[in-house]
Formats: structure tokens, sequence, C-alpha cells
């Protein structure tokens, strides 16, 4: 259970951080966050590999740069829906 509950709070931190070194708001606030930092491991850890830090199974640089990745593709997509309306 508390591993759960670090894992929750380690996904927010690298979205909230991923979000932060982009400049953009994830949307959703603190769960978009955490959705952005764990579904953001995971594509970076797919496409880079485990490499460097590991903190509550997630390889922080593979993890931040997979959610920056993440958090910049919804923003296209998202801003690409506001024009078209």
């Amino acid at each position: 259970m508390i591993s759960f509950i670090w894992y929750l709070i380690i996904g927010g931190i690298l979205g909230w951080l991923a979000g932060v070194i982009l400049g953009k708001d994830v949307p959703g606030g603190i769960i978009g966050n955490i959705i952005a930092g764990i579904v953001g491991s995971w594509i970076g850890s797919m496409v880079l590999g485990n490499w460097g830090w590991k903190v509550s199974d997630f390889y922080v640089f593979p993890a931040l740069i997979g959610a920056i990745v993440l958090i910049f593709i919804v923003s296209i997509i998202l801003k690409s829906m506001r024009k078209a309306t």
C-alpha cells in the first residue's frame, strides 16, 4: 500500500516538474500531473530504456523526458482543438 502511495507521489512530482520545464499547465491539475508522470514514465522507459536514478520504480531521467514529450504532445492537441472550435 505504501509503495502505491509513493508511486502516485513520485508520478505527480515528475508530471509537475515536466510541466514546469515546458512552462505549460497540465490539464486536470494534480490528477493530470500524476497521470502525466506515470504515463510519461512508461513512454520514457519504453523509448529510452532504464538508466539513471531509480526512485520508487521510476527511472528519473527517462520518466522526466517521457513526461515532457507527453505534455508537449497533449498541449499541441488541445491547442489545435481550441482553434478548430
